[in-house]
């Protein structure tokens, strides 16, 4: 060990004393239960149904209410102090409208403040006081100590601890006091929070994900592929950029870039009202409680197909300056036959349907107009000054990662690009062939290259970005490759079908699962593949439990569009002590119809895996880490104390 790094940490533990104290509370803390990890994926804006998820703890508060008062409450108070738990603000103003007299409010109050003090202490028992301690509303955390931790056997402090209540009640503050108590249960029922992708696209409102994201206590992100996107645009991909604004003009979501994160499309607007009119292949997808105006139809549908061509028009210099991403196929502006409507695609030729090519160039299709460059620097100009904007993407930067391997699980989003005969395939990069773990770790190191230097739009990192969206060995893509422009314009659906990866058939068996935990130096018996990105087609009888329980699949279905291919609207994780349960959701209506009626949309838990004996944090990332400050601190004591 550096004697000059023990010298500073003596100055911290100054004593031999002090030393001695924080060795003893790492090894306590080593043989506590390991705290409950939750794993959530593919929530695609839906930030109401994931609120929910996150504020009931897919399940996990309700169950510790139910453990504590199931044999005081009944089924209908422990739902309804339950939906306190998740919307305390919400259901107190509820309740007090129900009261006739301040009496009857009072008592309420009591009696709520005791249940909530009680499911505190039960739902904080494998934790230290010092982790508790911290989880507590800050103004409030001496009173709740003393109620938590009340000795009354000999009933000298009973009328100490009732004017205690009776005075937060007196003051005004019984509605702080359960809205933080509230909020600290959510906290101590689930003390890690796993992402794994697609925060972003599809849904309304990402940003206010984000938002909950950078406040939340203990979180870690995998990257999905959408994500990916909203990354590389940030980073200076133009690319990614209109990929970006044409799934949000196709979704229905331009409010996300204009109203959440400040970026003007006046002039995308403009350039589409000259060119383009309307066309129904580029009419924007409508949720069933969606109204627009004729005129809001006419003018997303020209945005629409203004940013789609600028995409496949940006999409071709890059095929053209790196071959090794074997995309040639997809130059598909320079198939087209613009004087018969047709284009050939895989040697077969078909005729186009609602065509838009007003801006394209037949002897250079990949041109950009001078206004359409011109129109794309102004909104790169703007993503990359957009402060809030800003600050999300480098929270999910911060946090995230292409893989994570976190308490013997894998987490990744998309897949492990496979061969037929469940291979590793290889990527060629500069003249080196990287596959499995490498491939990933190589993917990871050019994401972060671009972000970090977001003045290089065109060079290698960049491009790179853009092939983890829609390249055929990117491990968050996992096709071989993207028909959008198939969909748009040619009416035969065989050619809109992109071929999975193998990955998707072979990780159905567990041999293969175990040969990837291998790849990532896991250990194949006891280790899990946690995957999202895919939709589990529940309602065609698919299990999301596959290669017998090795691995487990966490997509079914946040976003509404995906629902009626599902038939639930999602699966989460949960991961505690006793082992892992996986549940599933139904649909998710209103936080509304939560409050009014108890609704939960919770389905059956099923167990993955359970483990022989209970896993401690000695067992865990976090307990390695703790072992290492361990081993510091001996070496510490004996170097300046013991000799």
């Amino acid at each position: 060990m550096n004697t000059r790094y023990l010298d500073l940490l003596a100055q911290k533990y100054d004593s031999e004393e002090k030393v001695v104290t924080e060795i003893i509370n790492l090894e306590a803390i080593l043989n506590l239960p390991k705290g409950t990890e939750h794993f959530v994926s593919d929530l695609h804006g839906e930030y109401q149904a994931f609120q929910h998820v996150l504020r009931n703890g897919s399940g996990k508060v309700k169950e510790k209410i139910s453990d504590l008062f199931a044999e005081k409450l009944s089924e209908e108070e422990i739902t309804e102090f339950a939906t306190l738990v998740y919307y305390p603000e919400e259901k107190i103003q509820l309740i007090k409208n129900n009261f006739n007299s301040t009496q009857e409010l009072n008592e309420w109050y009591t009696q709520m403040i005791e249940r909530m003090i009680k499911l505190i202490s039960y739902a904080s028992s494998k934790y230290t006081r010092s982790k508790l301690r911290k989880a507590l509303p800050k103004q409030f955390v001496y009173i709740i100590e003393e109620l938590l931790y009340k000795t009354d056997e000999f009933t000298n402090k009973k009328e100490y601890y009732t004017k205690i209540v009776q005075q937060i009640i007196a003051l005004g503050q019984a509605d702080k006091l359960i809205i933080g108590l509230a909020y600290t249960t959510q906290k101590l029922v689930v003390d890690h929070l796993h992402v794994v992708g697609d925060i972003y696209d599809r849904g309304p409102e990402p940003d206010k994900i984000m938002e909950t994201l950078i406040n939340y206590h203990s979180v870690d992100i995998q990257w999905g592929n959408h994500d990916v996107l909203w990354l590389g645009a940030y980073a200076g991909s133009k690319v990614c950029l209109a990929n970006i604004i044409r799934i949000c003009a196709r979704y229905n979501n331009l409010d996300i870039i204009e109203d959440a994160y400040g970026i003007n499309l006046r002039p995308l607007l403009n350039l589409a009202e000259k060119y383009y009119g309307d066309n129904p292949a580029f009419r924007p997808k409508k949720q069933s409680d969606e109204k627009l105006s004729d005129y809001e139809q006419w003018q997303i549908t020209k945005i629409h197909q203004a940013i789609a061509m600028i995409q496949f028009k940006l999409e071709s210099p890059i095929i053209k300056r790196r071959p090794n991403f074997n995309m040639s196929d997809r130059l598909l502006l320079e198939k087209i036959d613009y004087d018969n409507n047709e284009v050939t695609v895989h040697g077969k030729t078909y005729q186009i349907e609602n065509p838009c090519f007003a801006t394209v160039n037949p002897d250079q299709p990949e041109q950009l107009l001078e206004e359409e460059a011109e129109v794309m620097d102004r909104l790169l100009f703007s993503v990359q000054h957009s402060e809030k904007l800003a600050r999300h993407m480098k929270f999910l930067m911060k946090k995230g990662s292409l893989y994570l391997k976190y308490n013997g699980n894998l987490l990744i989003h998309g897949c492990i690009p496979l061969d037929e005969e469940g291979n590793m395939e290889s990527m060629v990069v500069e003249g080196k062939s990287y596959k499995g773990r490498e491939l990933f770790d190589l993917f990871e190191y050019y994401l972060r290259y671009a972000f970090a230097h977001p003045e290089d739009t065109d060079d290698l990192a960049t491009d790179m970005v853009w092939y983890l969206w829609t390249g055929e060995n990117s491990s968050l893509f996992g096709k071989r490759e993207m028909t959008t422009f198939e969909r748009y314009f040619i009416k035969d659906k065989k050619t809109h079908k992109e071929r999975k990866n193998p990955y998707y058939y072979l990780r159905e068996q567990e041999e293969i699962c175990r040969k990837i935990l291998e790849e990532f130096a896991m250990d194949p018996d006891q280790g899990h593949i946690i995957n999202g990105h895919t939709p589990v087609k529940e309602i065609e009888g698919e299990n999301p439990i596959k290669a017998n329980g090795k691995m487990v699949v966490i997509d079914g279905g946040f976003s509404k569009a995906y629902q009626p291919t599902t038939g639930i609207a999602g699966y989460t994780l949960l991961y505690n002590s006793y082992g892992m349960q996986l549940v599933a959701h139904e649909h998710f209506n209103s936080k509304e119809e939560i409050l009014q009626n108890g609704m939960d949309v919770l389905s059956v838990k099923r167990l993955v895996d359970k483990e022989l004996e209970r896993k401690k944090v000695r067992e865990t990332n976090i307990g390695e880490e703790l072992l290492q400050e361990v081993s510091i601190l001996n070496d510490l004591l004996e170097y300046r104390y013991l000799k």
